[in-house]
């Protein structure tokens, strides 16, 4: 691979070249270092949204949705969809493109299916790096849809602008929308299939949880015994600061049926909204800041991870040990103890 010849193809919005980058990059092939470094300056143009849930909650359906109402308003759009990876096979269906087959062969489209390869954020590894890359190929929305979730993955929330959570009426009761997480972490809440019996009540929960942690979630309510709550507002647990001193966001919780196309109007209205208030607020460049300093660690962790196990004898000297520590006499700290204190020493052990 000539990483500039397909730095200078991809410029050039050549899709074979799009396609042959991702491979490189998702595989980890020789160079792709130098070619997420080649497209670093050029990054920055194109919205990033993540659209994250449980399993089944129609999250394909909705990203279709949002690609034909995009490219209805000329916009280039690129999908990243990740798909769990068998844990006894390791393939990947890699279904969501069967789902997304009826916007698949327009050209300003791109649809690349990733496994998750182990992966437990519910994005795959390379997910940042191939949004990377369809930013610098010229795509004006990259909508990332996550493998199906539960409460704890939030990788998804650390690298897009705006994250879409998208429930279903079934996803479970008042508690459940109470519970920390990826309810705290998400812009803008999706109830969708609403046509379905408690998607009214979810909707209802929700609001009701996100005015607790505002601090106001009853101040349009009656109290009892006569006392009336002052209602003050307060800031969202996950409020980020905002330099020009705008309100916290107020997360909108809309109902749609992705099946009919109902809701979608509402939705990308939504995410413009969120777009607008992290521009004006200060938060979009804080986001993408955070969004590098943390893409900047995991470059030096995996380079470090790779000359610890690549190029010194740090493997060896646990075989060694490994008896021992069967045995007793040694443990996994003290191996390890011995494995760092000769790293730092400068020793290739």
């Amino acid at each position: 691979m000539d990483p500039d010849l397909l730095l200078a193809d991809l410029a050039a919005g050549k899709t074979a070249a799009l396609a042959r980058a991702i491979s490189v990059v998702e595989n980890g092939r020789p160079g792709f270092e130098q070619l997420l470094a080649g497209v670093h300056r050029s990054l920055g143009q194109a919205r990033r949204i993540g659209i994250t849930g449980p399993p089944g909650a129609g999250k394909s359906t909705l990203v279709e949705r949002l690609v034909i109402a995009y490219r209805a308003a000329g916009l280039r759009v690129g999908v990243v969809a990740i798909d769990p990876t068998s844990p006894f096979t390791g393939g990947a269906l890699l279904g969501d493109r069967i789902r997304l087959e009826s916007v698949a062969l327009d050209e300003g489209v791109y649809i690349r299916s990733m496994a998750s390869r182990g992966s437990l954020g519910g994005l795959a590894t390379s997910t940042r790096e191939v949004s990377d890359l369809l930013d610098a190929a010229g795509f004006d929305r990259i909508l990332v849809e996550t493998v199906g979730v539960g409460q704890s993955e939030l990788d998804v929330t650390r690298m897009a602008d705006t994250t879409i959570l998208v429930l279903v009426p079934e996803s479970g009761d008042g508690i459940q929308t109470l519970k920390s997480g990826v309810m705290e972490a998400v812009d803008i809440f999706a109830v969708n299939k609403a046509d379905r019996p408690g998607a009214d009540k979810l909707r209802q929960e929700i609001e009701v949880t996100l005015g607790i942690r505002r601090g106001n979630a009853y101040r349009n309510m009656p109290a009892h015994h006569g006392y009336r709550a002052s209602g003050r507002p307060g800031k969202p647990a996950a409020a980020e600061s905002s330099a020009a001193g705008d309100a916290p966001w107020d997360h909108p919780v809309l109902l749609t049926v992705a099946a009919k196309g109902e809701g979608t109007g509402d939705l990308i209205a939504a995410i413009d909204r969120h777009h607008e208030w992290l521009a004006r607020s200060g938060s979009l460049d804080q986001r993408r800041r955070r969004r590098l300093l943390e893409r900047t660690r995991e470059v030096v962790d995996r380079a470090a991870r790779r000359w610890m196990w690549g190029e010194t004898h740090a493997e060896q000297v646990i075989n060694d040990r490994l008896d021992q520590v069967v045995d007793g006499r040694l443990s996994p700290y003290d191996v390890a103890t011995e494995v760092l204190d000769g790293l730092k020493q400068g020793a290739r052990l």
